[in-house]
């Protein structure tokens, strides 16, 4: 009888520890995959930020440039 509710007591536990470990490896992966995404949003702002710096410089380049070609005419 005693090696039957022994048994019984270890199996609980191997499933029981199954369950919470696959619990806690889902939530580790889940905030690592959350921590990932919002470093690449971050890293996507800042790209996109630069590159409407770059293109204002261009604009403006281009204005001045007209500017300075009519006034020489």
């Amino acid at each position: 009888m005693r090696a039957v509710q022994s048994q019984r007591w270890a199996y609980v536990r191997i499933i029981s520890g199954t369950i919470l470990g696959g619990m806690l490896g889902f939530y580790l992966m889940h905030r690592a995959e959350l921590s990932y995404k919002a470093i690449w949003d971050e890293r996507l702002r800042k790209y996109q930020e630069e590159k409407l710096k770059e293109e204002e410089i261009i604009v403006d380049d281009t204005q001045e440039l007209s500017r300075t070609s009519d006034k020489a005419r």
